[in-house]
């Protein structure tokens, strides 16, 4: 009888994706709100629970009610995590001294340092302790310090910084500078204050002995940002055409790279191990490689969506793709709330999504249509430029429609390249990596010049607030056409 009088025939989100989107609303949209009104908010919700509750008693056949009720609590739960998550993620920082008089900082460096195009080193650091005045003359003073700033050293020490790397405690002297994006810090000398931990310290010489492999060839710059992620030795122009095709997301780790590095986990090991342990098996290196790469919160999406999936697989986990989606975010806010305010976090989780549902309702309409091998990457390029598009062209101005189309001919060639450069490190070991040094680089050279005729093919510019608007109303009329497709193609069979 009650469900009768509301209309639940649409409602098919489950629990934990009513939770993402409260938790996406508490931490992007609410989390300035005075406390005083989120209770006030959080109050009416749970009036409403509750007499949904009621109403649910009253009809014990209403199991979609009862569902409604559930799921809106799931979505009162997740905003009151978002707004929580939110202000965890707050970089707060308190010098304990003035910030006019600071000229020295002290603190643990939360990355592995970042070579900029000046040839000076750029690195995360948490603070310990501001110093105010010179020691020299006796005239300092020291206070304890919270808080991550961005330290900017010079040349002469950015390579002696590299060979420490994450972990370490550095003590350094200069400017403290403020500006819109928050504080940073210009530094004029390094000291090494205490070293990093054991297992740091062996995760840099790991990383340092791969960086120092493929730095002898041409294309090692672009296999190193494919395979860890340092762009410190690839070419200026090559990432320049790039972002100019609207290829920027192949040089991120992302997706992408780690189902490339997933799926030959799984060919090298599902015979000789079976599904299962495979799949095990491959979440284990997963994780290694992750904690080798550093902290990137677009590829702690992707592992941590692997690892989930590997739990549907084995039957611990729905295999829903936006359940799966879902549950990696709310964990990632929790577990890395400071991420969630990350560019690469944004756009990689507003990617998967519009791939999720746009990409796959592009995908349904034109089944048939185009062939597989070219509808497939077709209708992901389509979904994740759709979904960012909007975004894009707030924080860089301009998108670039041709990255669609080009994509379908650097991801295949990326992936070619992947798999050769770990094939080639492994020859390197035992002297035989000269046998694909030639065909890499005419791989490189051959998505180099992709790119750089792409990249010559004007993008779109204009008002950012308008692209958003276009691309909402690109994915809206694919969404809804395909739906409605999808009903006559039902009604027709029904009548056949």
């Amino acid at each position: 009888m009650v469900s009768r009088i509301f209309n639940f025939k649409n409602i098919s989100l489950p629990p934990v994706q009513c939770a993402a989107v409260g938790a996406v609303a508490g931490f992007y949209l609410f989390f300035n709100l005075r406390i005083a009104l989120i209770i006030t908010v959080i109050s009416i919700l749970l009036a409403a629970l509750c007499l949904l509750r009621v109403l649910s008693s009253v009809d014990p056949d209403s199991r979609k009610l009862r569902l409604f009720s559930t799921c809106a609590a799931a979505l009162t739960f997740g905003a009151v995590l978002g707004v929580c998550a939110a202000n965890a993620g707050k970089n707060e920082i308190k010098f304990g001294i003035p910030e006019n008089k600071i000229t020295a900082i002290e603190g643990v460096m939360l990355e592995d340092p970042r070579i900029i195009s000046s040839g000076s080193a750029m690195v995360s650091v948490s603070l310990r302790a501001c110093t105010a005045g010179s020691a020299g003359k006796g005239t300092s003073m020291k206070a304890g310090s919270s808080g991550e700033v961005t330290v900017f050293f010079q040349p002469e020490n950015a390579e002696k910084l590299k060979q420490f790397g994450r972990g370490t405690v550095i003590f350094a002297e200069g400017a403290l500078r403020s500006s819109q994006r928050g504080y940073s810090f210009s530094a004029k000398s390094l000291h090494i204050t205490n070293r990093a931990p054991s297992v740091e310290k062996m995760r840099t010489n790991i990383r340092l002995g791969l960086i120092k492999r493929f730095e002898k060839e041409k294309w090692g710059g672009l296999a190193l940002a494919l395979l860890l992620g340092v762009r410190d030795n690839l070419d200026t122009e090559f990432t320049t055409q790039y972002r100019n095709a609207g290829l920027s997301y192949i040089l991120a780790l992302s997706g992408m790279h780690l189902a490339i590095i997933a799926a030959l986990i799984s060919f090298l090991l599902k015979k000789p191990l079976g599904l299962n342990a495979s799949l095990i098996t491959g979440a284990v290196i997963i994780i290694l490689y992750c904690l080798l790469v550093g902290p990137m919160p677009s590829l702690n999406r992707s592992a941590l969506m692997y690892v989930l999936g590997v739990l549907a697989v084995l039957g611990s986990l729905p295999k829903k793709a936006m359940s799966v989606l879902s549950l990696s975010f709310l964990i990632q806010i929790i577990v890395t709330p400071a991420a969630g305010n990350t560019l690469s976090f944004i756009l990689s989780y507003a990617a998967l999504l519009g791939i999720l549902i746009t990409g796959k309702a592009f995908a349904s309409i034109f089944k048939g249509m185009i062939p597989d091998f070219v509808l497939q990457p077709l209708s992901l390029s389509t979904g994740a430029f759709l979904a960012t598009a909007g975004i894009c062209g707030f924080v860089f101005g301009m998108i670039a429609p041709m990255g669609i189309i080009t994509g379908l001919a650097v991801a295949p060639l990326t992936t070619v390249f992947m798999i050769g450069s770990i094939i080639w490190l492994a020859l390197d070991f035992i002297s035989l990596s000269f046998l694909l040094s030639f065909p890499l680089f005419i791989v490189y050279r051959l998505m180099e010049i992709i790119a750089s005729v792409a990249g010559n093919i004007p993008g779109l510019t204009g008002n950012p607030a308008l692209m958003l608007v276009m691309s909402i109303i690109l994915s809206l009329a694919i969404i809804v056409y395909e739906q409605r497709r999808r009903s006559d193609m039902l009604r027709l069979d029904s009548f056949l």
